[in-house]
């Protein structure tokens, strides 16, 4: 029977009459006892080798609505990497590493990349894949990639002319027609409340009394609803990446328009840092803000051919740059090939010097779908967790009647990223077909035992460290520590905030607030 229930629940069933949970606020729950056995292989076959003996999984049947516990219920897919010294365990640690939608079951595998070995050694790490997302019954607004493709052929990224946002209004439309016909029960549970009071079952199934948690981007807000739904069940909390909780959860148009302003910040500070190198380290140097942003608007107008041939568009450039961001490690051939497009633009331009075109794709192949003819009703095999996280957490206007101008307003005040932030959430989920969604606006500023840590990057241009310094302000309890970094999120990446990170989750010494440290290297 319990073979049977976890094969059902790994394929996204939904399972009728056996919810346990409490819905309310710091209640007990009835959590059974997590059975751990093995990782089924394609999970696996994404980890190290070397990882793979010593992980097991287990899936956490949790309701599908918390208020009625008894009702629907769904599984929650966990990955466990056991302390490697049994004899000093601490408990264990779960991880969410953000979205809304990012699928974090093999995190827990990959602990080195962002923890000491002293974490390692202390706590038993779990990753998970929330509700609706990876293998926890996947949220799907399509039975076949083929409806997936017709809806995605005319909406744009970065929509421009009428009949380009026209047509990505009409597209956004039709996406959200399929996801309240096709996406099922989850879809008026998809909240982060939801996932926070998801999180709290695993906890006790596994038989740890209070929460060791460390999210990233959004998993900070996960940290930070679970801390405030379950203030006394919070052990230790790390947010790396902060979202600003109550601009995102009252004003969603307001909370992406910072957003925008938060990749230019970056975008600016990547591009002084560009010029204070020098050509022979940051090919695009040399007055970089101006020629990016020349390049930018030349782009507006229509696309650049490089000299193999290669179209440039402006969404090419945006998309990549945004992408690029997130990861220092990028910006020198994300640079180099910005000069290739205005050398194309500029034909007496110097030439690129020393440095040579590396391309670093914005995408994975669509998870190597993209090399593939499609046949006739080929699975869908994606979900639609991300619009159906942020579409059920952050309100907007249910009309995109005024999309247009505001999107217009946006890109004046930010040049590049505003109209692209514009077309994300701010297009679609004014028509996603939940009314009255179950999800948690506060309060924040309930007071933890131990402080939550906030950690944040100067240049982080997904969250941009405002946020982080409104989300140590608005929880009860906080205490602040900043790199002087670029960068999305940064453990595993700076020793001196991992020093005082490890120090907080073993000892519970919380770091002093205000302190700054340095990343481990610098970009270029």
């Amino acid at each position: 029977m319990r073979v049977a229930l976890a094969s059902a629940l790994a394929l996204g069933t939904v399972i009728t009459g056996l919810g346990s949970a409490s819905a309310q606020p710091e209640a007990a729950s009835a959590a059974r006892p997590a059975q751990w056995g093995p990782c089924a292989a394609d999970v696996l076959a994404e980890i190290p080798a070397a990882e793979r003996t010593k992980v097991s999984c287990a899936v956490q049947v949790v309701p599908v609505d918390h208020s009625r516990p008894r009702g629907d219920s769904t599984g929650i897919v966990m990955m466990k990497r056991p302390a490697g010294d049994p004899a000093k365990k601490i408990g264990s640690l779960f991880i969410n590493p953000g979205g809304p939608g990012g699928a974090g079951l093999i995190y827990s595998a990959y602990g080195s990349s962002f923890f000491t070995p002293e974490i390692l050694e202390k706590f038993d790490l779990i990753g998970f894949d929330p509700r609706g997302v990876g293998r926890s019954a996947p949220l799907r607004c399509f039975r076949t990639q083929e409806e997936a493709d017709a809806v995605n052929v005319g909406w744009y990224a970065l929509p421009i002319t009428q009949d380009e946002i026209a047509s990505s209004i009409r597209q956004s439309k039709a996406y959200t027609d399929y996801c309240g016909i096709n996406a099922g029960p989850l879809l008026n549970h998809m909240s982060t409340e939801a996932v926070a009071r998801d999180l709290d079952v695993m906890r006790e199934a596994v038989g740890d009394r209070q929460l060791t948690y460390v999210g990233f981007s959004y998993g900070t807000l996960l940290g930070a609803t679970y801390a405030n739904i379950f203030p006394s069940k919070s052990r230790a909390l790390v947010l790396d990446g902060n979202v600003d909780p109550r601009l995102r959860l009252t004003d969603g148009a307001q909370y992406d328009r910072e957003r925008a302003r938060g990749f230019e910040i970056a975008l600016d500070a990547m591009l002084k840092r560009c010029d204070s190198v020098g050509v022979e380290r940051c090919a695009f140097a040399g007055d970089a803000r101006k020629k990016f942003d020349a390049l930018r608007d030349t782009l507006r107008k229509g696309p650049t051919t490089l000299p193999n041939g290669t179209q440039v568009t402006l969404t090419d450039v945006v998309g990549r740059t945004a992408s690029n961001l997130y990861s220092p490690t990028t910006f020198k051939a994300l640079t180099a090939w910005l000069q290739s497009i205005h050398a194309a633009q500029n034909p007496s331009a110097a030439a690129l010097g020393v440095q040579s075109v590396v391309d670093v794709p914005v995408v994975n192949n669509l998870g190597g779908r993209a090399d593939v003819r499609a046949l006739p009703e080929t699975p869908y095999t994606s979900d639609d967790s991300y619009y159906a996280v942020n579409c059920t957490d952050k309100p907007f206007a249910r009309t995109n009647r005024n999309w247009a101008s505001t999107a217009d307003r946006w890109e004046k005040e930010s040049k590049t990223f505003g109209r692209y932030q514009a077309a994300s959430d701010l297009l679609t989920c004014p028509t996603w077909p939940t009314r009255n969604p179950d999800r948690w606006i506060g309060p924040w500023n309930k007071k933890t035992k131990n402080p939550v840590v906030v950690v944040g990057n100067y240049y982080d241009p997904a969250t941009q460290y405002l946020f982080s310094q409104r989300m140590a302000k608005q929880l009860g309890n906080a205490r602040l520590i900043s790199v002087d970094s670029f960068g999305h999120c940064i453990l595993g990446d700076s020793a001196g905030a991992d020093a005082a990170v490890t120090r907080y989750l073993v000892d519970l010494t919380a770091p002093a607030d205000g302190q700054v440290f340095q990343p481990n290297a610098q970009p270029f």
